[in-house]
Formats: C-alpha cells, sequence, structure tokens
C-alpha cells in the first residue's frame, strides 16, 4: 500500500499533460485565426470584383456622356431604345482596355419631353427638357455584372 500512495504523490509526468494541453489549444486557436483570414479574404476578394464591375457600369456613363448621338434630336422616340456600343447588337461589349478583363454597354432610351427645370435660364414656351434613362452595364473578372441605372435630360427644341 505504501507503494501505491507514492506513486500518486509523484508529479514527474504532470508536466507532459500540461505541455500537451497547451499545445492542443494553440492549434485550436491557430486553426481559428486560418479560418478567420481566408474567410476576409473571400470578402475582400469579392468587394474588389464589385468595385471593379461598378466602375465599368460608370465607365458607361462617360462614354454615353462623350458620345450625343444617343442623346441626340434622332433619339426621341420612346419604343427604340439605342444599344451601345453597337446599336444593332445588344449583346455587344466595349472592352475598357485591351489588357483588362473589364467591359461594358448599355442602352440609352426616350422618356418624354417636358418644361425645362426651374433655374435652367431656358425659355419654357420656346425650349423643351428632353428625358432620357441610361441603363449602364458592367462587366469583371469571374463572369461578374453590375448595372447602373441614371437619368438625365437634354434641352432642346
Amino acid at each position: 500500500m505504501k507503494g501505491l500512495i507514492q506513486s500518486c504523490n509523484n508529479q514527474d509526468g504532470i508536466m507532459t499533460v500540461v505541455v500537451i494541453m497547451i499545445l492542443a489549444l494553440m492549434t485550436i486557436i491557430g486553426l481559428m485565426v486560418t479560418r478567420t483570414s481566408t474567410t476576409e479574404l473571400q470578402i475582400s476578394t469579392s468587394d474588389q470584383i464589385y468595385k471593379t464591375t461598378f466602375y465599368a457600369a460608370e465607365a458607361a456613363r462617360g462614354y454615353v456622356a462623350i458620345n450625343s448621338d444617343f442623346y441626340s434630336s434622332t433619339n426621341i422616340n420612346s419604343a427604340t431604345p439605342v444599344n451601345f456600343p453597337n446599336a444593332a447588337d445588344p449583346s455587344a461589349v466595349q472592352p475598357l482596355d485591351a489588357a483588362s478583363s473589364q467591359s461594358f454597354n448599355g442602352q440609352v432610351a426616350y422618356i418624354e419631353s417636358n418644361l425645362p427645370p426651374r433655374g435652367s435660364g431656358f425659355q419654357v414656351g420656346k425650349f423643351k427638357a428632353h428625358i432620357y434613362q441610361m441603363t449602364c452595364n458592367g462587366y469583371g473578372p469571374r463572369n461578374s455584372e453590375n448595372s447602373v441605372e441614371a437619368g438625365f435630360y437634354r434641352i432642346g427644341f
């Protein structure tokens, strides 16, 4: 009996158990940190792709602004929207540059004509505000898409 009590009071192996428990705890914490960083990386990648396609759609807005053919006096028929960059093919896209995976397309639709807005400086009886709506689609990596809709008007007769 004296040998059994003496071996229970022996604490030679307790340090090994404590070290294994600390190692297991550190392993669990390391796995949690790895999983969290992987999730954060996926979130930032998705955000980057979203911004890429959004800016491609915004580039389409700029494309419409510098090409007045889309909102000229020839486009005052609400039944036929004008597609861009190719009016005959609505699925055609305009790449932003040769090295980029970004591209855009869209359409400009005539809505109606109305009185010029207050403070525009145009005579009410003589001029009209022709109201348009443009839908700009941006395309990016991993088959991502984004759309921006905007309304605008031009003053004319």
